[in-house]
Parts: C-alpha cells; sequence; structure tokens
C-alpha cells in the first residue's frame, strides 16, 4: 500500500462519513442508487431523496415493477430526469437478465444503461469490496492539485492521466474505505472554493498546495454564452381546482415529465385552445415571467393563468387535482408555479 493511499484510510478512520444512508445495510442496490442519485447533485440534497426513494422502492424489483411516471415523481426536483428513467430501465434489465441482482463483473455492470466506468467502479468497490478505481468530481478534483494536472478534465488526454493515477493510487485492500474517503475529501475538505488545506492529510505532498495554486485545479470548462430561449405556460385551470398537464416524449427536454401547455409569444390563446383541445376559455392574465437554466440553454417562461369554467375530456393532456398531488413526475418549473398557485381568484371566474 502507498503511503498516499495510507494517509488518506487514517484521515478516513478518523473523518470519513459513516453514517450515510446508503452506508447502512449496503448491497449493491443501494449504491447503485446512491450514486446515480449523486451524480452532479451535493450529500445533503440527496439524502432526504434517497430516503424517500428507497423506501417505496427498497429492491430491484420494486424499481423494476414501477410505472416509470411514478419513478419521475420520486425523481422530482432532483434533475437530470435521465438518470431516472435509466435507473428504471436498468431495473427492468436486471430484473430480467440477472435474476434481480446487479452484476459483479465490472464489464457486465458498465455495459447496463446509465453506468459508466467510475459508477461501476465505485458500486462494486462499496458494496463487494473490489479493486477498482473511480473518477468522480471530487475524486478528479483531489488528484489534479495533488498531482498538477492541468487541463479542463473533459479532454480526453487529462482524463486518461487523471485515470492512471487514480488507478496508481486505489490499494489492493480497504478498498471499500478508500473509495469512500476519496470522495469525503474531496466533498468536505479538497473543496471547489476555499480548500481547507490544514485538514488535508496528504498536503505536503500537493503540488498545487506547495505552489499555493490550489484553485487553479482542476482547469474549468471553456465556458460558452447560453443562448436563451423564451416560451409561454398555459395554466388551465377550472374553479373546482384543475389544471390541464401533458406529459412529454420519454426522450429530449424533460423526458416523460408533466408539463403545463406550451404556445410561442404573439400565439392568439383563445383560438389555440380551441383548436388544440376544445376549450372554450374566460379570464386571461399574465403572470411574472422566470427564467429556468439548463446545461446547454436558458429558458425564459411567462405563464399565463387562463379561467375554464369546466373541464373536459381532452387528448393529449391530463387534468391534475391542484389540492389532491398525484404521483407524477412534474418538471422544476411546474412544481414552482403549482406551489405558488392561488386558484381561486374570483377575478378570473367572472
Amino acid at each position: 500500500m502507498s503511503l498516499f493511499s495510507e494517509q488518506i484510510l487514517t484521515w478516513f478512520a478518523q473523518h470519513g462519513r459513516k453514517n450515510l444512508p446508503w452506508q447502512q445495510h449496503k448491497n449493491a442496490y443501494r449504491v447503485w442508487i446512491s450514486e446515480i442519485m449523486l451524480q452532479q447533485t451535493q450529500v445533503n440534497t440527496v439524502i432526504p431523496y434517497y430516503e424517500k426513494f428507497m423506501q417505496r422502492f427498497p429492491t430491484v424489483d420494486d424499481l423494476a415493477a414501477a410505472e416509470v411516471d411514478e419513478v419521475l415523481h420520486y425523481w422530482t426536483g432532483l434533475g437530470y430526469y435521465a438518470r431516472a428513467r435509466n435507473l428504471h430501465h436498468t431495473a427492468q434489465y436486471i430484473y430480467q437478465h440477472y435474476h434481480s441482482e446487479l452484476p459483479k463483473d465490472i464489464e457486465q455492470l458498465q455495459g447496463l444503461k446509465g453506468i459508466g466506468r467510475s459508477t461501476a467502479g465505485a458500486i462494486l468497490a462499496l458494496s463487494d469490496g473490489q479493486r477498482h478505481a473511480i473518477l468522480d468530481g471530487n475524486v478528479k478534483r483531489v488528484l489534479a492539485r495533488h498531482h498538477a494536472v492541468s487541463g479542463w478534465t473533459g479532454n480526453k488526454k487529462v482524463s486518461d492521466q487523471l485515470w492512471a493515477l487514480a488507478e496508481q493510487h486505489t490499494p489492493d485492500t480497504q478498498v471499500d474505505d478508500y473509495t469512500q474517503a476519496m470522495m469525503d475529501l474531496g466533498a468536505t475538505v479538497c473543496t471547489r472554493t476555499k480548500p481547507r488545506c490544514a485538514l488535508c492529510p496528504i498536503q505536503h505532498t500537493c503540488k498545487a498546495y506547495q505552489a499555493q495554486t490550489q484553485t487553479q485545479y482542476p482547469t474549468p470548462k471553456p465556458r460558452k454564452t447560453l443562448p436563451v430561449k423564451t416560451t409561454q405556460f398555459l395554466l388551465l385551470h377550472t374553479k373546482d381546482n384543475y389544471i390541464l398537464l401533458r406529459q412529454r416524449p420519454m426522450h429530449g427536454l424533460w423526458g416523460g415529465l408533466w408539463v403545463f401547455p406550451e404556445c410561442d409569444e404573439g400565439t392568439d390563446i383563445q383560438a389555440f385552445c380551441q383548436s388544440q383541445w376544445g376549450l372554450e376559455v374566460g379570464q386571461i392574465e399574465n403572470g411574472t415571467p422566470f427564467r429556468h437554466s439548463f446545461t446547454h440553454f436558458h429558458l425564459d417562461i411567462t405563464p399565463i393563468y387562463i379561467a375554464l369554467q369546466k373541464k373536459i375530456l381532452v387528448n393529449r393532456g391530463d387534468w391534475y387535482h391542484i389540492s389532491q398531488p398525484q404521483n407524477w413526475g412534474l418538471a422544476a418549473p411546474v412544481v414552482r408555479l403549482l406551489q405558488q398557485f392561488t386558484p381561486t381568484t374570483e377575478d378570473l371566474f367572472k
């Protein structure tokens, strides 16, 4: 075992996180769910979602048997919804082809939808003690600083260099503790801004610390100016608290989630509602515009509140009861608007 890994393990024994929900009653399924949730998302945000998700879907069989819409409902608010769709798809595949057990072969595990090299390594290291390196965002930051690896980590040459270092440092024993320790060190000590170098067990061999260039690593992704798109959300609602939603296609933006109907600015809303759903609309009021940002663009949304005297059977949509929420997967801006919604505004129904 190298001095690097010894120091990491010694630090973990004293300071590592050992009471996270997915560390209790540990198995491959529980670790898998946590690793997917933790992608692009901080631990404190994940914990309540994880606990509710595991309470509803405690096993692969439970997840495989559920409707994807319910899975998306339990994911609402975590973002990056392809993760939830991939989880559901993979759970069904595991149920059908692996007798409800995640494979313990890393090649087979990596072949499953939504599970990449680092995630597969983490699952097998944490749940089965297999020696596999990982390279999530936290580990990239620790290694890039310690070895002063320049360049954006999304670049293949840089990524290959970091993978080689991750493999080099991963010990043959106590792999589960080491793997958790590296993630913990990046999350709690070697943080993105204001790293707590005085608490770091590998401070004295860290090249970035020696040069006082910690915040220069890893090199940030080259920035691009994000384009801005606009849309109007139509909040078609009745006096008895029903509102019209439609489900997005499974692939693409908000895949599988329920959203408000949309139209472009300048649309004749009365004519649009009549032609799309045969709805006779009453009072129409513009709400306050707001911005929702995605990875690749900003979306400026204007909510339009539209009063309906009654709901009717509609194509390409369904009625959602605001006061009695159903287990539907809702896009984040929809959740926001529903939470702010005041359907008893009498003026809209005059």
